[in-house]
């Protein structure tokens, strides 16, 4: 039993390994997963800049602000994967915008809800 998990696991791993190297840096199947999540989260922000030039509110404004920041995660780990960007430097940045991103859209949501402060809730 034991010698046909071995085998089994050392044949999944040759398998996988022809299909995704390794390694980051230079990974084509990295390279194109980032560039697709790239072209989405770039049509996602242009979704976004329509809406907020429609309503011209700071809720909008921060959505596209955080829907921008998402785009600059492609970029980093695009670079990650074409070793312009170190690997400290990508983790450091992309964990920031991470943050960043989550920060944004829960003060967006929370700030802009009814009853939030700065609003009058005496009317209720």
């Amino acid at each position: 039993m034991l010698a046909s998990v071995v085998i089994a696991s050392l044949i999944v791993r040759a398998v996988f390994s022809a299909f995704v190297p390794l390694t980051v840096q230079g990974s084509p199947v990295l390279l194109t997963v980032i560039a697709c999540a790239g072209i989405g989260t770039s049509a996602l922000f242009v979704v976004s800049l329509v809406a907020y030039r429609r309503r011209q509110t700071g809720q909008y404004r921060l959505i596209s602000a955080a829907v921008g920041v998402l785009v600059l995660r492609s970029l980093i780990g695009a670079g990650t994967v074409l070793g312009a960007v170190p690997m400290p430097v990508h983790h450091f940045v992309e964990h920031s915008f991470d943050f960043l991103i989550a920060a944004m859209i829960l003060y967006a949501v929370y700030a802009h809800a009814p009853g939030s402060l700065g609003e009058d809730v005496t009317s209720d």
